[in-house]
């Protein structure tokens, strides 16, 4: 009978998943959903992939599961509506849904540089070149579309009805690739693939970090309604990217980085050459949050000049909450 009630009591204690957070004090192992955009995703949700994989979340006490959604846009609609616990989508998306519709959600940490540009497969493609062409894009109003317009408009000065946007997903570089397009807005991690199927180097038009150099990229946002609830668990995971963000810098980790990278459906090959150039513009935040405001501001003042954002902006402490990073950093130093 004490043999019976011994099990019972361990097999409570393991459904439960009882650990010791800050302090030593136990408390239960919450599961939630981190969702990345892209499918294959994007080499920028990597962060989240390796704090899963190497158990980062859930040595801070959570229990998170990364999900791949179509686009940012869609990740951000899955975490408004209370599907999933949070969610990287692009910046200027994201600041637009606040100000426009005051869209539940608050940004808990952040990627500031962008790696956007467009690219040609034509050898002497140029912003004249584009004019009346088709340009691939993930969406209509997602990550790529955005990015197409900010280029245009800051690098190219041309209009974004002057070329034909084409909504393609995830697949702007296969369709390159097939000649079906000849031009793509690409992420730099893209340009190694497409060069390798095709044979021939692809032509720069022009890149984000040209066009705007004061500028953002993804947020990871919240619901704000359940991050009000239950912050603590929203710090465990900021804790969770700090601590992969310090893995994935250390050189003797690349191999296993470029492993986890599977899901971006980049080879391990391409994946370490990618990473290197991501930590050379510090892709994901080191020892800060993320969350600039003087970049978020410039975001706003791009998305009023291009008509993507109506009224008066939402201001910084309503879009963002840096706070978290600060709890999460002195958790992760623990």
């Amino acid at each position: 009978m004490k043999l019976a009630i011994r099990s019972v009591g361990w097999v409570m204690l393991t459904a439960v998943a009882l650990v010791l957070g800050p302090g030593g004090a136990a408390h239960a192992q919450q599961k939630l959903v981190f969702g990345v955009p892209g499918i294959p995703a994007v080499f920028g949700g990597t962060i989240a992939f390796v704090a899963e994989k190497e158990g980062f979340f859930k040595k801070h006490g959570v229990d998170v599961t990364v999900r791949q959604f179509e686009t940012g846009a869609a990740a951000s609609r899955a975490v408004g509506s209370g599907e999933i616990t949070v969610a990287l989508s692009p910046s200027p998306l994201i600041i637009n849904q606040i100000s426009n519709a005051d869209a539940p959600l608050v940004a808990i940490w952040g990627m500031e540089h962008p790696d956007w540009l467009i690219a040609s497969i034509e050898p002497n493609g140029n912003c004249a070149s584009m004019k009346g062409q088709g340009v691939g894009v993930d969406s209509l109003g997602g990550a790529r579309s955005i990015a197409l317009r900010t280029m245009m408009a800051g690098g190219c000065k041309m209009k974004i009805d002057e070329v034909q946007q084409v909504a393609l997903g995830s697949n702007v570089g296969a369709a390159m690739v097939a000649g079906q397009l000849k031009y793509g807005v690409l992420n730099i991690d893209d340009i190694p693939v497409i060069e390798a199927e095709t044979k021939k180097p692809l032509k720069m038009v022009i890149a984000q970090k040209d066009a705007r150099p004061d500028d953002h990229y993804l947020l990871l946002v919240a619901n704000k309604d359940q991050f009000a609830k239950n912050r603590d668990a929203y710090v465990r995971i900021v804790a969770g990217l700090i601590e992969a963000e310090r893995f994935m810098r250390n050189p003797a980790n690349a191999d296993k980085v470029a492993q986890h990278a599977a899901p971006t459906g980049r080879n391990p090959e391409v994946a370490r050459q990618a990473l290197k150039a991501y930590l050379n513009m510090e892709f994901w935040p080191r020892d800060k949050n993320g969350l600039d405001p003087a970049k978020i501001e410039a975001v706003k003042k791009v998305q009023q000049t291009v008509g993507n954002l109506k009224g008066t902006p939402a201001p910084y402490d309503r879009i963002a909450d840096p706070g978290v990073w600060r709890d999460a950093a002195a958790m992760a130093k623990r």
